[in-house]
């Protein structure tokens, strides 16, 4: 197939960006839309020109790191897909492609697609730590946990952190990363001791570089791993909860 490719081209965090056209040809509708970049880099070294920058690490959907804006959408046009995972036979031959990094004031362009995602770094590293004894290793089924809440835990760890859901929001919020992060440790018995601490914390960083949640839900549309709203409002009630604790004990002393 045949490709129009408008790109965002940007040296650095402080040169003026700007989109440009490319055009590319023989392209297999078997690859994957990263591979479909290789091939436009190669032919721009091929041509003397510069590559286009732009991030990936595992391919394999896991790392989080391949997050591009696709025709204006997060990954592009398939659900529940991260860029990595997105193949060409999603889009027709002779069709014009925008790609830009993602946008927010969160996420500064660093060269081209590339974004700097400190921010959620930062987020986590606020979290601290989770007590565990340390000596022997316990039986595996020394602290039960009932399935639920291993089922909630599970799914809520599945946010590979690639920052879709704050380039999709209209307010450029990352509740639904904040959220995946703290109830993953938050909805098990292991993760009881600093809940309260950890959810005050990461709340608090968050608040700091993203904007506010109106409920629009666009982030768990374009999330690939699809974790749902509610996992917002779990955290939600456990800010609020952590904060009359806190406010409790402030009266005790």
């Amino acid at each position: 197939m045949k490709l129009t490719l408008n790109i965002w081209r940007q040296g650095s965090m402080q040169a003026k960006g700007e989109m440009r056209t490319y055009q590319l040809d023989d392209v297999s509708d078997d690859i994957s839309f990263l591979e479909m970049l290789d091939m436009l880099n190669e032919q721009l070294i091929a041509q003397g020109e510069e590559p286009v920058e732009f991030e990936h690490d595992c391919r394999e959907g896991i790392c989080g790191s391949c997050g591009l804006m696709i025709d204006g959408q997060a990954h592009g046009p398939q659900t529940g897909t991260a860029t990595c995972q997105l193949h060409m036979r999603k889009f027709a031959d002779g069709a014009t492609i925008d790609i830009e990094p993602w946008r927010a004031a969160a996420f500064p362009v660093v060269k081209d697609l590339v974004v700097d995602r400190t921010a959620f770094d930062r987020i986590v590293a606020a979290g601290g730590y989770v007590t565990a004894p340390t000596g022997s290793a316990p039986d595996a089924n020394l602290i039960p946990v009932p399935k639920d809440a291993a089922d909630a835990s599970f799914d809520a760890a599945a946010c590979i952190g690639c920052g879709a859901c704050v380039a999709a929001c209209p307010n450029s919020a990352g509740q639904l990363f904040t959220a995946a992060k703290i109830e993953h440790l938050n909805l098990l018995p292991q993760g009881q001791a600093e809940r309260d601490s950890r959810v005050l914390e990461m709340v608090d960083t968050m608040e700091q570089y993203f904007g506010s949640c109106t409920n629009h839900g666009e982030c768990t549309a374009a999330c690939p791993k699809e974790i749902p709203l509610d996992y917002i409002a779990f955290m939600n009630r456990d800010y609020v909860r952590a904060q009359l604790r806190n406010r409790k004990l402030a009266g005790q002393r």
